[in-house]
C-alpha cells in the first residue's frame, strides 16, 4: 500500500522523528487498519488529494465539518474577510453575538451559549457547569460514547453494568475515573437501576444522542426520553454532546429528530466550518452559573475566535438558506445503503449499513447494533479489507471499522455513482 504513496511515506517517515507516533491524534495513524498514513495536499468539494497526486472521494470530510464539502467558496471568502480584520483581538467581536443569536434560535433547548476552542473544552465545562449547578459529583456516560479527552469521561465500563468506570487512558487517576459511572448504551433498565441506588449523588447524563465513535448507532425507540423523565424525577441534569450531529442530522441536530430536550447541549465541528470551535448553551439559569455571573469558571484566550466563527456564521447561514441540504444528504445516504446491503446480501455477506441525515457506518453484522458490544462483535476483518480495496480504488472510508461516515452536498452523481461502484465490487472481494 506505501508504494501508492512514496512522498507520504516519506513524510511519515520524518514525522516519527519529531511527533509521537507520527501523528497529532491518533487515529491519523491508521492503527486499525495496518498501514501508513496517506497526507493530504489539498482538498475541495467531495475529494482529497495527496502530495503524489492521488485524488479520493471523501467520507471523513474532517470527521463531520464539512457538510458543503471542503474549501466552500462562501466560509473561504468569509475567512478571508475576517483575516483582513485581524488575526484576533483579545476583546469582544461582532461574531460573537451574531453566532449566539444563530445557535439560540436555532438548537432547541439552547437560551444562552457560550463558546470553547474545541468539542472537548466544550464536554469539559459542561460537566463542570452540572457539579456546580446541582452540587453533586457523579457523571454518567454510556460505553462507546466519546466526549473529547477529558479525564472524567476516558472511561471504560467494568465487569457489571453499574460499575465505577476503569481509566481509559494511562494518565486518568482512578480517583478522576470512581466518579464515572458507565452504562451500555440503550440500556434504561441499567439507568434506573442505577438511579434508584445512587441517584442524590449524580449530576448529569451526557450522551451522544446518537453515538458516532463506533460506527454510526441510533437509540431505540424511547431511550432519550425515558432518560430525560428520569433526570428530572432524580433533579440531575441531561447533557446532549451534539458536537458530531449537531447540525449534521438536521437543522435542530438529532433534536429535530426525537424531539427530546436536554439541559444543556455541546457543539463543535459544523459551528466552525472547518475551524476549531466549540460550544456548550442550556436553560439560562444553568448557563448565568458560568462565570463571571456564577461561579463555575470556563475562559480561554482563543474562546470566540472572529476568524473561526466568521467560518462557522458563513455555515450556519448557509444551512439556513438553503433548504433541502439534509434531503439530498439523506438520499445520497438512502441510496448508499441500499445498494451496498443488496450486493452484500447476494454474496451472502450479513452488512448493516444504518444512516440518518449526513452520516453512515458499516457494520458486518448479521444484526443490527444497538451498543458498543455489538459494535465490537461485528467482522472487523472484512471492514478493514473493504478500506484497503476502497483506498486503492479512490475512496477513503474511515481508517477504523468502528467510526461513522459523513457526506456532504458536494458529494454528487459521479461521487456517489464511484463510490456505490468500488464499494459493492469490494464487497464483492470479501
Amino acid at each position: 500500500m506505501s508504494s501508492l504513496f512514496p512522498e507520504s511515506s516519506k513524510l511519515f517517515q520524518r514525522a516519527q522523528k519529531l511527533i509521537p507516533g507520527g501523528v497529532n491524534s491518533p487515529v491519523r495513524a491508521f492503527p486499525n487498519v495496518g498501514m501508513e498514513p496517506f497526507y493530504t495536499q489539498r482538498a475541495s468539494g467531495c475529494r482529497l488529494t495527496t502530495p503524489d497526486g492521488n485524488e479520493f472521494v471523501d467520507y471523513v470530510l474532517t470527521w463531520g465539518p464539512a457538510i458543503f464539502g471542503h474549501n466552500d467558496p462562501e466560509i473561504r471568502s468569509a475567512v478571508h474577510a475576517a483575516v483582513d480584520c485581524g488575526l484576533g483581538f483579545g476583546t469582544n467581536a461582532p461574531v460573537e453575538v451574531r453566532m449566539a443569536e444563530l445557535i439560540t434560535q436555532t438548537v432547541p433547548a439552547v437560551e444562552k451559549v457560550r463558546m470553547t476552542n474545541s468539542g472537548t473544552e466544550a464536554t469539559m465545562s459542561a460537566i463542570r457547569l452540572a457539579r456546580g449547578f446541582t452540587q453533586r459529583t457523579k457523571i454518567v456516560k454510556f460505553a462507546g460514547g466519546y466526549h473529547g479527552h477529558v479525564d472524567s469521561l476516558l472511561v471504560k465500563s467494568g465487569s457489571g453494568a453499574m460499575t465505577f468506570g476503569q481509566p481509559d487512558s494511562l494518565g486518568v487517576t482512578p480517583g478522576t475515573a470512581a466518579d464515572t459511572f458507565v452504562l451500555p448504551y440503550n440500556d434504561f433498565d441499567g439507568a434506573e437501576k442505577l438511579f434508584a441506588e445512587r441517584g442524590s449523588e449524580i449530576a448529569a447524563i451526557i450522551v451522544e444522542p446518537f453515538l458516532g465513535n463506533i460506527g454510526f448507532i441510533m437509540p431505540k425507540a424511547g431511550f432519550l426520553a425515558k432518560l430525560r423523565a428520569l433526570t428530572q424525577t432524580h433533579g440531575a441534569l441531561l447533557i446532549f454532546d451534539e458536537v458530531m450531529t449537531g447540525f449534521r442530522i438536521s437543522l435542530q441536530g438529532t433534536m429535530g429528530v426525537h424531539d427530546v430536550r436536554p439541559d444543556l447541549v455541546c457543539l463543535g465541528k459544523i459551528i466552525g466550518g472547518g475551524l476549531p470551535v466549540g460550544a456548550f448553551g442550556g436553560r439560562a439559569e444553568i448557563m448565568d452559573c458560568v462565570a463571571p455571573l456564577g461561579g463555575v469558571y470556563q475562559a480561554g484566550t482563543f474562546c470566540g475566535h472572529p476568524v473561526a466563527l466568521a467560518a462557522g456564521i458563513a455555515a450556519l447561514e448557509k444551512l439556513l438558506r438553503e433548504k433541502d441540504v439534509y434531503e439530498k444528504l439523506s438520499a445520497f445516504g438512502e441510496t448508499l445503503a441500499r445498494e451496498l446491503t443488496r450486493t452484500a446480501r447476494e454474496r451472502g455477506i450479513a452488512l448493516q449499513v444504518p444512516h440518518c441525515g449526513g452520516m453512515f457506518a458499516l457494520f458486518f453484522n448479521e444484526n443490527p447494533v444497538t451498543n458498543l458490544e455489538q459494535a465490537t462483535q461485528s467482522d472487523a476483518g472484512r471492514a478493514k479489507k473493504l478500506f484497503r480495496y476502497a483506498l486503492e480504488n479512490g475512496v477513503f472510508l474511515p481508517p477504523s471499522p468502528y467510526e461513522s461516515c459523513f457526506i456532504s452536498t458536494a458529494h454528487d452523481e459521479a461521487a456517489l455513482e464511484k463510490t456505490v461502484r468500488v464499494l459493492c465490487e469490494g464487497i464483492k472481494t470479501l
